[in-house]
């Protein structure tokens, strides 16, 4: 019998021509395709590859049990989490013993903050397991800008929107530049810290960066109650660079 093997292809940060030609062809190629997805939800890897799956592909949608509905910090969110993860690389890695090759999407790159990871620790070690690199979301996000995020010596700051909001305010005072990722519900703390961090003023807020619906918005010009899931903060840095010449 052929090896199996799991192929994590990061899909880069949106747009199809944004994906690397090593993870078009596994994907176009895959006789099974796994992705994450919130219940009764369609899942953002998914519509990112529409109409780039073979014919009689094998959709394995992996649902997770819990999103939001409990803090992230607490131990039943950990040991939910745990179980379905646990549960997942067992069905994965089971495709894999009887010869199969199965794709798992994801969005971004694998290995900067993807849920992939959590896949890849469980399986590493008991099938074999290929990462294809991906353009990270950020990346297309600060692009969306028109702006250069960083400059000659800039120190970059990637933070969580989740994180307390002391400590948010403490990095966005000590960075040059930002990255503010898992907005959403957490964007009014984000909004806050960087006011008390002096940082507000600079923010944009990119929704769907390098997609159809793409919005960059000032953050200071948006509405309290408008916090869209799939958006990141970002604040330039203004580092050192040679004078333009005139």
């Amino acid at each position: 019998m052929t090896p199996g093997r799991i192929i994590c292809a990061g899909l880069g940060p949106g747009a199809p021509d944004l994906m690397s030609v090593r993870a078009d062809r596994a994907l176009r190629g895959a006789r099974h395709v796994a992705y994450f997805r919130k219940t009764g939800r369609r899942g953002q890897a998914r519509r990112m590859v529409e109409g780039m799956l073979a014919p009689g592909a094998v959709e394995h949608a992996m649902e997770y049990p819990v999103t939001t509905e409990i803090p992230f910090d607490s131990p039943d969110y950990n040991r939910i989490l745990s179980a379905f993860y646990d549960d997942w690389a067992a069905r994965l890695a089971a495709l894999v013993h009887a010869g199969e090759e199965v794709v798992v999407l994801c969005e971004g790159d694998p290995f900067l903050y993807g849920s992939f990871m959590h896949l890849h620790v469980r399986l590493r070690n008991i099938v074999p397991v290929e990462v294809i690199p991906g353009i990270p979301g950020m990346v297309g996000c600060w692009n969306a800008t028109g702006t250069p995020v960083t400059w000659g010596d800039d120190v970059l700051s990637v933070l969580m929107g989740t994180l307390p909001e002391a400590d948010l305010t403490r990095h966005m005072r000590a960075a040059d530049a930002l990255v503010v990722m898992k907005t959403g519900r957490n964007l009014p703390r984000v909004r806050r810290a960087l006011e008390a961090a002096g940082r507000l003023d600079d923010a944009w807020l990119i929704e769907h960066g390098t997609m159809p619906d793409e919005r960059v918005v000032r953050l200071r010009d948006l509405e309290d109650g408008d916090c869209p899931y799939f958006a990141i903060v970002v604040v330039h840095g203004r580092g050192r660079r040679p004078e333009a010449v005139e």
